[in-house]
């Protein structure tokens, strides 16, 4: 009797866990992004137009090409692009009318031996107003199953720009690339400044010489994984990027497969966090900081927490040589749940290069895996505050770079 019940329990326990294992590999496919909501009222969902781009992942050697496709007037919705289907016949997202120009093209990198070319579709925002000097540039990377425009819309980034003055760049992933629009944050070649970082980097490049913007204010930004590749960039271009803005970011540089970025989206890195920095700085003993300033909801169960200290405690490491305050300087914001302007209560921890802000931790209380203070009828976008595209824009501001710096060499192997 008793060996018949330990049978029944070992074949329910046999059940229960492949049981789990479907349900980890069905989550697991959807990677790096499950459409999660912020806990809000009931938003009207927007329909998307994806537009698939052939990416190779090779990396070519030759000197950038961008060629212009189209201008389009912002109110008007995004089209699909001319000889290639849409996945979806319903209308694309529909951007404010503003009185900026707004252009889509694709940047190309002639392929050259073995290297094929390599292509990526962007949009530039170029504010309206006549500038007395060179814009400063912010480069902004969308997160899992967005595009550019969808990113555009819900940080309302455009909107700012157009008041602040700064040129915006929105490099867009394709589908050929990855399926649910996914950065590959999380390859190794990724995480040394190879594939879609080296792209977008020459890609700004580009664009800087060509809208003749101001090489020493050039900003990154991005959601989920786009944050992770944000750091990525930001990491391995120091001379092309004066600062970073991180929402909703992995841990850096602990990955080396979709499996194990997973677990660090979940889980973080125990304290391999630490060595990865240790070593990047070991590597790069010239490396002149990177300002970052990270946001983070409490109740984000994609890209949870845990990540945010891991990442803070990085980029700790990374700005010793440059943080002269000796413990970071705390504040708390009260949550407002009225009024015009509703938001959740968040804290920040400053640490200071001198009367600069060289790193911000932003965490948001109940804020899910959603842009703060976004627009609430999109995904990955929540309407309460605080607004995270003020707070960055407001960080970036403080910062410039005074002279050219070489891209890192890679330091991890």
């Amino acid at each position: 009797m008793t060996k018949s019940l330990t049978t029944l329990w070992l074949k329910s326990l046999r059940r229960v866990g492949k049981a789990q294992q479907a349900q980890g590999r069905k989550i697991f496919k959807t990677l790096l992004t499950q459409a999660v909501r912020a806990p809000v009222a009931v938003r009207a969902k927007v329909a998307k137009t994806a537009r698939p781009v052939a990416v190779n992942p090779l990396k070519a050697v030759q000197a950038p090409a961008v060629k212009a496709v189209r201008s389009v007037q912002p109110a008007r919705p995004a089209t699909p692009q001319r000889g290639l289907a849409a996945t979806s016949a319903i209308p694309a997202m529909q951007l404010p009318a503003l009185h900026g120009s707004w252009k889509k093209s694709f940047f190309t990198l002639p392929g050259t031996g073995l290297a094929p070319a390599r292509r990526m579709l962007y949009w530039l925002y170029l504010p309206s107003q006549l500038a007395s000097e060179p814009r400063p540039l912010v480069i902004m990377l969308h997160g899992c199953k967005q595009t550019a425009t969808d990113f555009a819309a819900s940080t309302r980034m455009n909107q700012l720009a157009e008041r602040k003055g700064f040129a915006v760049l929105y490099p867009q992933q394709s589908q050929a690339a990855d399926s649910n629009r996914c950065w590959h944050w999380y390859r190794r070649a990724t995480q040394q400044g190879h594939g879609d970082v080296g792209l977008i980097a020459e890609m700004a490049s580009q664009v800087q010489r060509k809208h003749r913007l101001d090489a020493t204010r050039t900003y990154v930004a991005g959601l989920s994984a786009g944050a992770g590749l944000a750091a990525i960039l930001a990491l391995r271009h120091p001379g092309l990027i004066a600062a970073a803005g991180l929402h909703s970011a992995p841990v850096f540089g602990t990955s080396d497969s979709p499996m194990s970025g997973f677990q660090a989206m979940q889980q973080g890195a125990a304290m391999a966090h630490r060595d990865v920095a240790q070593a990047f700085c070991a590597a790069q003993p010239q490396f002149p900081g990177m300002p970052v300033i990270l946001v983070q909801g409490k109740g984000d169960p994609v890209v949870r927490r845990i990540n945010v200290d891991h990442l803070a405690a990085q980029f700790a490491i990374i700005n010793a040589p440059f943080i002269t305050s000796s413990e970071p300087t705390l504040r708390s914001y009260a949550g407002r749940k009225g009024g015009r302007s509703p938001r959740h209560a968040y804290k920040t921890a400053t640490s200071y290069a001198g009367r600069r802000p060289e790193l911000v931790k932003c965490e948001i209380d109940t804020l899910g895996h959603a842009w703060s203070g976004g627009e609430g009828s999109l995904d990955y976008s929540a309407p309460e505050g605080p607004d995270a595209t003020l707070l960055l824009w407001n960080f970036f501001s403080r910062h410039k770079r005074s002279q050219p710096v070489p891209a890192a060499e890679s330091a991890l192997r």
